[in-house]
């Protein structure tokens, strides 16, 4: 009987419902260091949706030296996975946006316009992992002025910031995304510690997995066994719901 009644008290689920929404992935297939063939890319998606993902923006690197990618790759490899997924009976919403890079084009890609989008223009881009550019503030305020609204990719991975530098770019406009593995000690204890900080400190607006292989899909699920995931999954207000 004893072991009857601790059997049933483990059987409560978990998982990703409540957000619905990955903004941040590279599930693509063959366009940058994610899913190299479309075979990976249904792998990765199945296990998101094991999780209780409903949607799925794909966010494969834009970075002028290494991925030149542009709308139409991007948007020639959304065509071929969604094929893909239609012909195996896979009942899952994917787009496309971009995880832009910080570089020395940045700037003019934000003056001509040339950001790939999410839901109400939100641009997803993330920085160096060497040092803070000098001129994020005033980028950032520049695609607040046209319209954008720039989400800054796993800052919690980027050992030169602290808290208050972090709530100063929030305060700029700039949401602040954190990579749900980062949680479970994936990318190494500083990596976690700041996570939770962020957690704890109310800064976090979006959570996603930044999917790119198995070894990530397996550490995506054992997040919802840590209580900081628990916590953002039941009363913290995250956006991702809102690119639904």
């Amino acid at each position: 009987m004893f072991s009857f009644f601790k059997k049933k008290d483990t059987l409560t689920p978990v998982n990703y419902e409540s957000i619905a929404v990955d903004m941040h992935s590279h599930v693509l297939p063959g366009i940058d260091d994610g899913a190299q063939d479309v075979g990976q890319s249904i792998d990765l998606i199945i296990r998101m949706m094991e999780s209780g993902i409903k949607k799925i923006i794909a966010t494969p690197h834009v970075m002028a030296d290494y991925y030149r990618n542009t709308p139409e790759t991007i948007g020639n490899a959304l065509a071929i996975l969604k094929t893909e997924l239609k012909r195996q009976l896979i009942d899952v919403e994917i787009e496309a946006a971009a995880e832009h890079y910080f570089d020395e084009t940045f700037e003019a890609r934000v003056n001509e316009h040339k950001l790939l989008t999410m839901g109400d223009n939100y641009a997803l881009f993330e920085l160096s992992f060497i040092s803070l550019p000098m001129n994020v503030i005033g980028v950032i305020q520049r695609m607040r002025e046209l319209g954008y609204k720039p989400i800054l990719a796993h800052p919690e991975r980027y050992s030169y910031l602290d808290i208050e530098q972090l709530k100063n770019l929030r305060d700029w406009g700039c949401d602040l995304q954190i990579n749900t593995i980062s949680l479970t000690g994936y990318y190494g204890k500083d990596a976690k510690k700041m996570a939770e900080a962020m957690v704890d400190n109310e800064i976090v607006d979006f959570m996603s997995s930044d999917m790119h292989h198995l070894r990530h899909a397996s550490a995506f699920r054992k997040a919802l066994d840590t209580p900081y995931v628990q916590r953002l999954l039941q009363d913290y207000p995250l956006k991702n719901i809102l690119l639904k």
